[in-house]
């Protein structure tokens, strides 16, 4: 990594000095994905890279998780059979994913998942040194494991750790606010990056730092400040909008996950949260009231009842298969309605499932079997739903007590945006439609309905296909600051007067506060998991009118210390257009209920069913849609503002490789031709 400055003309006239740094790889974002790739890189001898970051350590790996937060990896322990294609059709089955991608992280799940073990990452194993797993949502096979409720937290201390051991540079509180490009057509690629230097916004150039690299690596995660219902951390951004505005082509945007969370601290009530089987009830708005205990409206009788809240635990996502015949999902859907009603929900440790007229009080033997057969190898018959949890997981209590919140107390709790399955396309190397430019981790598009803790596994699988095809492809030095400064001027000193409009709006510029506050509530309204196209079609309107109210009155920003948050709305606006448009193609094209979410619509051919009858009817999953993936990519005029079109599925491979003819291809390199 090598400092230099640089002195740009305004066409004022006006001379701005930056500050340059140049580096073969830049990673902007430092979560589990990208400090692995980072640390993996220089493993592999390219060891010109440097982090850039926001804020260190205030992301989703550190910030988020579960009872018992899932990595899902390949089955290797017992004598239960698995397998790399195995593990592929599982990732596969459910649609919307390539089917070579699915393989390679198939291929790739095993030495991921050791190398975490390597450095530190506490995963549990047996007195044979057996990886012990569990089954989760969407998984055939007993695939994942844990290391607690702090699993990806774990993940990003041990590889920052190993990344402060490589003395690999993070430039911490630079946020990445412009990607910079050069060329056209067909040689157009990515050069580099402009941040914003939080800790020098006094400068007169508003603290603008460019990154002249070779190569840029986006990790920075999903987009949760886009939902006002939602379990990010707060604060998570993603970098989609970023991406989309150079043009990138993104995929799976209609693809998210949605659970039940709690809403004070923000946390998933997955696995032995719900394991335990705590009772359920709602509250009026200003907590008067009788409780009312909901659940009783859609199930006939303790048993069903208490399975399904059972069955949350390890399906805990919503999906819009499990609403029918008393599935798990219904559990979700009351509790949305029971909101949508003006009441909050709640979930008591202190008791057991509260039984309605008629129905048999709550016992452990009477549960389904499936049910009742893991309390009793658990040993989890205790009285109560805290004291099971107690003996099954103290941990998940600690964790809520490490944040001042008593689980011996009622836990207010909602149906929460959690992760997004679509982000950026990529290749089979994680290398964007833009060259050069990598996304890894959650901002990949990668996967459509996947099976529980997957996610972790990508990131870390995506991370290393990137550093590989970087390390023994894009090895070259990045460009002399001269040749930088003649592609980068244009667009930095574009940014820079852009910034000084801003701060010199009056009134009618934009607030950045209600932006992003509208933003918020339109896409927990319209792009959550209860869609309809109406509501779709409103929302995309109302978004697109804020994105053309942007472009033309700018944010107002009363000092530069406003610079970065007014940034993150306007990419924010942009990344809620793309989604919404996504969603309303999505659903105009015959899409139906599938994966995360349900789209209502008044001809639907399936129900909800509760003691007051068929409600929210919506259409069933017309499955030949799992075929093929919606690519979005800006448009070249605004009207519409994304251009949208479809491609099929890449189906899984036939992988017959030949030792000999693979080993003449490493050696001469052709391994990395795709």
């Amino acid at each position: 990594m090598r400092r230099d400055s640089l002195e740009l003309t305004t066409d004022a006239g006006e001379l701005l000095g930056f500050d340059v740094i140049s580096v073969n790889t830049v990673v902007v974002g430092a979560g589990a994905a990208g400090l692995k790739c980072a640390k993996t890189l220089y493993e592999l001898g390219q060891k010109d890279v440097c982090i850039v970051v926001d804020r260190l350590g205030n992301g989703a790996c550190n910030n988020s998780g579960s009872d018992k937060q899932t990595y899902y990896k390949l089955g290797m322990f017992g004598d239960e059979p698995d397998s790399p294609m195995n593990f592929a059709r599982s990732l596969f089955q459910g649609g919307m994913m390539h089917g070579d991608l699915a393989y390679i992280e198939g291929l790739g799940s095993a030495p991921a998942f050791f190398d975490l073990c390597r450095i530190g990452v506490p995963f549990p194993f047996n007195k044979y040194g057996g990886y012990v797993g569990y089954k989760t949502d969407h998984d055939p096979l007993q695939r994942a494991t844990s290391a607690g409720p702090k699993t990806s937290k774990y993940m990003f201390q041990h590889l920052l750790s190993e990344a402060n051991v490589h003395g690999i540079p993070v430039l911490d509180h630079h946020e990445a606010v412009r990607l910079l490009v050069s060329g056209e057509g067909a040689s157009r690629r990515i050069c580099g990056v402009v941040c914003l230097n939080r800790d020098e916004h006094s400068r007169e150039n508003y603290g603008l730092t460019l990154i002249n690299a070779e190569n840029v690596v986006l990790a920075t995660g999903g987009p949760g400040e886009m939902y006002a219902v939602s379990v990010w951390p707060h604060g998570q951004l993603g970098s989609h909008g970023l991406a989309l505005e150079a043009g990138v082509v993104a995929n799976n945007l209609t693809e998210l996950q949605y659970g039940l969370a709690s809403v004070g601290f923000r946390w998933n009530l997955s696995g032995t949260y719900q394991q335990v089987i705590p009772d359920y009830y709602s509250m009026a708005a200003d907590g008067t009231g009788e409780k009312r205990y909901f659940l009783h409206d859609y199930f006939d009788d303790m048993p069903s009842l208490a399975t399904s809240i059972f069955l949350k635990g390890y399906q805990w996502p919503f999906h819009a298969e499990r609403i029918q015949n008393g599935g798990s999902s219904l559990v979700d859907i009351a509790v949305y309605r029971e909101i949508e009603s003006g009441r909050r929900v709640y979930m008591d440790f202190m008791h057991n499932p509260t039984p309605g007229p008629g129905m048999a009080p709550f016992a452990v033997s009477e549960l389904h079997e499936e049910g009742r057969t893991y309390l009793e190898r658990s040993g989890a018959l205790q009285s109560t739903p805290y004291e099971r949890l107690k003996h099954m997981n103290v941990q998940s209590i600690d964790l809520y007590a490490e944040h001042n919140v008593d689980l011996r107390e009622p836990l207010e709790i909602a149906v929460c945006a959690q992760h997004c399955n679509g982000g950026i396309r990529g290749n089979i190397w994680w290398e964007s439609s833009l060259p050069h430019l990598f996304t890894i981790g959650e901002l990949n598009g990668s996967h459509g309905v996947r099976p529980g803790g997957s996610a972790l596994n990508s990131g870390q699988v995506g991370a290393t296909r990137a550093a590989q095809y970087i390390a023994n492809v894009y090895r070259d030095a990045p460009l002399s600051v001269s040749e930088f400064a003649k592609c980068a001027a244009p667009q930095v000193l574009e940014l820079a007067v852009e910034y000084g409009r801003w701060l010199e709006t009056d009134e009618e510029g934009c607030d950045p506060a209600s932006v992003r506050r509208e933003i918020k509530q339109r896409m927990s309204f319209a792009g959550g998991y209860v869609r309809s196209l109406e509501t779709a079609r409103t929302a995309l309107a109302e978004a697109q009118a804020l994105w053309r109210r942007l472009d033309a009155r700018g944010l107002r920003c009363r000092t530069p210390h406003d610079l970065p948050r007014a940034t993150e709305d306007r990419l924010l606006a942009l990344t809620s257009v793309a989604f919404l448009q996504a969603i309303v193609h999505y659903i105009e094209n015959g899409g139906g209920s599938r994966g995360g979410y349900m789209v209502l619509d008044p001809d639907g051919d399936v129900f909800v069913q509760s003691s007051s009858g068929r409600g929210m009817p919506h259409r069933s999953e017309n499955v030949a849609k799992r075929d093929e993936i919606v690519e979005v990519r800006l448009a070249d005029d605004e009207t519409p503002l994304f251009e949208m079109h479809s491609v099929p599925v890449r189906p899984l491979p036939q992988d017959d490789s030949w030792f000999e003819t693979t080993w003449n291809a490493w050696n001469e390199g052709r391994v990395f031709e795709e």
